[in-house]
């Protein structure tokens, strides 16, 4: 079998792989990550020997020891550690020893019974279930009190990284350092070939990074040269639009680029370019920068049932899609970031109102209005059609928004981890204010496969088949991956159903083990002591 060596430095320290050249890429990264002993959650980075970014493929060409590639280690969030950790330091607990000590018991019970006994693997398991309660529960205490929830410059993000939900100065600063530092670089012609597919994975690039890459999207759909977007505004735009981009777990700034980097993939798959102008092209890709804007992880449901302010400012009528437009539109009021600074007033005027409508096609109570006004329009769909082509750019946008589930799993799944993160802190706030608790966030009521199955079958397919018959070539790049999708997670839910009532059955049989011990020993109890005679009191009393 032909095989193919790479040679690469980590830390400083040289190594080498060697692997099939019909490798499969999760085992290309397997390899490299246990080369550089990087943990499950750590990002790997590998720049080739001009310093550029490089994705980790079969696809890498064979160098040699004198040409290394270098691999570097990013943990995957460096400025936080977990909830559990930062608690027991504050109690006093050394968690290292307390871990060896209990690998100790675990040794000595496996020695003298010669196997783990059950109920250690469910002392365990408990634990981990509330550990992972604890850390994913940022505003519950131990003792399950509740924290300052007040407002304020620096409120504390409701969620587990603990971090404010508004970016600070010095990250922002850092970030737009790195940035600026990087602008300036050539990204590989392998790396902007692979931007253009839907199996991108995003996990690997850090947010300097992504404004490299959004940059990389505007040039090569020519929108610089065309709509004469000076370099320093691009730049500028992209770091204002980062800043403003919240600390939370899903719609955060990487929710950001994921989405404008589907919306350049379909752009580039189904040709949009010989099919739609210059301006629609503009429209969709910025609509997918900017259409989270301010995003603060609590859904419209309940912006509106907690009177919030964006609520009552747009009268319950899709306050955060208003919201993240008006917020887009605030930056480019700046000169130093209005990218559409150099066109003319009715180019800019069909801009906004284009990009308000995309951004404002996001919210998911329009969905079926939408999809029936695509599927109504679609036999006789004419891209010289000015109401078609609106349609088709909601449609294009409404589909990015939701696509993870057609990326690999392995860049799919942390993105549910994610959402649910958010769903559950919202439903938790719910509870704590007394309102409705939007069903599909409860954390005592969804489990990760109960929310993509139905999902995935009542809104993703419908809408990613209907966009496939207007482009057939997406079948095999989203509308596949969404079947194994969910092939993937019903299975997953039937082996929970099955661990269910495992669970039940055990409980049941342990509970009828417990009621025949307890009237066992009563009766023996009774046998051994025999009838006990009444007092003679008692006797007198009761003739």
């Amino acid at each position: 079998m032909a095989t193919k060596i790479l040679y690469f430095t980590v830390n400083g320290r040289p190594e080498q792989a060697e692997f099939p050249v019909d490798c499969p890429a999760q085992d290309v990264k397997d390899l490299f990550r246990s080369a550089a002993e990087a943990g499950p959650h750590d990002i790997l980075k590998l720049y080739n020997p001009k310093g550029n970014i490089i994705n980790i493929s079969p696809g890498l060409e064979p160098n040699s020891p004198t040409s290394c590639y270098k691999l570097e280690v990013v943990a995957a969030d460096c400025n936080s550690e977990p909830l559990g950790v930062e608690l027991a330091g504050a109690l006093g607990f050394d968690l290292s020893s307390m871990e060896k000590r209990l690998q100790g018991l675990e040794k000595k019970i496996l020695i003298e019974a010669s196997e783990t006994p059950a109920v250690v693997y469910e002392l365990k398991k408990q634990v981990d279930s509330f550990r992972e309660k604890l850390e994913s529960v940022e505003h519950l205490s131990w003792l399950g009190l509740f924290k300052d929830l007040s407002e304020g410059t620096h409120k504390p993000s409701p969620f587990y990284h603990k971090r404010t939900l508004r970016k600070t100065r010095e990250e922002c600063e850092h970030v737009r350092e790195k940035f600026l530092q990087m602008s300036s670089l050539e990204v590989s012609e392998e790396v902007r070939q692979y931007l253009k597919t839907p199996t991108f994975d995003n996990w690997q690039w850090e947010d300097a990074e992504i404004m490299v890459l959004l940059q990389v999207m505007y040039t090569d759909l020519d929108f610089n040269a065309t709509f004469n977007i000076e370099p320093e505004v691009l730049q500028q735009f992209l770091f204002e639009v980062y800043r403003r981009y919240n600390n939370i777990p899903f719609h955060n700034f990487k929710h950001c680029f994921c989405v404008t980097q589907m919306m350049y993939g379909l752009i580039w798959l189904t040709d949009l370019r010989s099919k739609m102008d210059g301006i629609d092209l503009l429209i969709m890709l910025t609509s997918a920068v900017c259409h989270d804007l301010d995003h603060t992880g609590y859904n419209n449901a309940y912006q509106i049932n907690a009177r919030t302010e964006l609520a009552l400012r747009y009268n319950d009528i899709s306050p955060l899609e208003n919201h993240h437009c008006a917020v887009a539109f605030e930056l480019l009021e700046k000169t130093e970031c209005n990218i559409f600074r150099n066109l003319s007033m009715d180019q800019y005027k069909r801009i906004r109102e284009g990009i308000i409508k995309c951004i404002l096609a996001t919210d998911m109570t329009r969905h079926n209005d939408i999809l029936n006004k695509f599927k109504s329009i679609l036999p006789s769909f004419d891209f010289t059609n000015t109401d078609h082509k609106d349609v088709l750019m909601m449609i294009l946008i409404k589909v990015s928004d939701i696509s993870n589930e057609a990326r690999p799993m392995e860049v799919a799944e942390p993105w549910l981890d994610c959402l649910l993160q958010e769903f559950y802190n919202q439903s938790d706030v719910e509870k704590l204010e007394g309102l409705p608790v939007t069903p599909f966030m409860d954390r005592d009521k969804v489990t990760k496969p109960s929310s993509q199955t139905g999902f995935i079958r009542f809104v993703l397919l419908p809408l990613f088949i209907e966009l496939a018959n207007l482009f057939p070539c997406l079948e095999q790049h989203i509308i596949n991956p969404v079947r194994k999708a969910l092939d993937y997670y019903t299975e997953m839910e039937k082996a929970l159903e099955r661990e269910k009532q495992i669970r039940a059955q055990s409980e049941v049989a342990a509970k009828g083990r417990d009621s025949a011990v307890g009237s066992q020993c009563t009766a023996e109890s009774h046998t051994e002591a025999g009838p006990e005679a009444p007092e003679p009191d008692a006797q007198q009393n009761h003739s």
